[in-house]
């Protein structure tokens, strides 16, 4: 079966750098995958696309060694199930706020005897490989949301759900969850300390943490601090951060000729 990269760099303890797709665009999720990410994750919960979008993106994905990933838009076996079909390496799912939410994502994810995953690989051949029904299990990775109060509170009976293999924080969502303005990494006090004690119980219970990020050097304090799939940004943000760059410095108005040189 194709290899995970998530698994193999983690197992040598190195942090993913995962990108975020939420352009309903083959074209540039390919382009976004050629740009080295080790993985790439197909947002269907807020961004602009369904699941046949979602199909394209993850082909146009495969043509690089960028892993792929999808954030699904609820804990629902039936999306859970075509986003592992259509090839995903990865699932990251939202609101898993008790024990009961991470067993019913472990059961949607994982083939039996460890879960009820219903059987029909039908593009996960393709991607993963002839052996895919009988390594799938020992492959795909599969991270529960940490965003709510409820999540918080039970943090560690969800942490010991077998087959999950760690949790995920969305920094906007948690923010509103503990009354404070939502924004990725310039983070209120109340969420600094929630999120250091995310990530200490994680490492109690042998997980991965990741977490979402606006810019590069908050990515890089969070895997100072112990975060292993760290995402940085959008194709969104940064196509239009691009965008704003260049017109920022036409509007700066013309640039100076050069200068000559002068005759001794």
């Amino acid at each position: 079966m194709r290899e995970n990269r998530i698994r193999t760099m983690w197992a040598a303890d190195q942090a993913v750098v995962n990108g975020w797709l939420s352009i309903p665009s083959a074209f540039a999720a390919e382009t976004m995958a050629h740009q080295g990410w080790d993985s790439l994750t197909v947002d269907l919960q807020h961004g602009a696309l369904d699941y046949a979008d979602a199909l394209a993106l993850l082909t146009a994905i495969s043509t690089t060694n960028t892993v792929p990933v999808v954030r699904v838009p609820w804990n629902e076996p039936g999306i859970l199930m075509k986003v592992l079909d259509a090839g995903a390496y990865g699932v990251i799912c939202p609101m898993v706020n008790n024990r009961a939410d991470a067993e019913r994502l472990v059961a949607a994810t994982r083939y039996p005897p460890l879960g009820a995953r219903s059987f029909g690989p039908i593009r996960g051949l393709l991607y993963g490989g002839a052996d895919y029904p009988e390594r799938a299990n020992d492959t795909v990775v599969v991270l529960a949301m940490i965003e709510t109060l409820q999540g918080l509170d039970n943090l560690d009976e969800i942490l010991s759900v077998d087959g999950l293999d760690g949790v995920y924080i969305g920094p906007s969502d948690l923010s509103l969850a503990l009354g404070c303005r939502p924004t990725f990494d310039d983070v209120d006090p109340p969420v600094v300390q929630a999120i250091a004690h995310v990530i200490a119980r994680t490492k109690a219970h042998g997980r991965v943490a990741g977490i979402h990020n606006g810019a590069p050097e908050a990515a890089l304090r969070r895997i100072q601090q112990g975060f292993r799939f760290v995402t940085v940004s959008s194709d969104a943000r940064l196509m239009a951060a691009g965008a704003r760059q260049v017109i920022s410095q036409m509007r700066a108005g013309p640039v100076p000729p050069p200068e000559t040189a002068s005759g001794y």
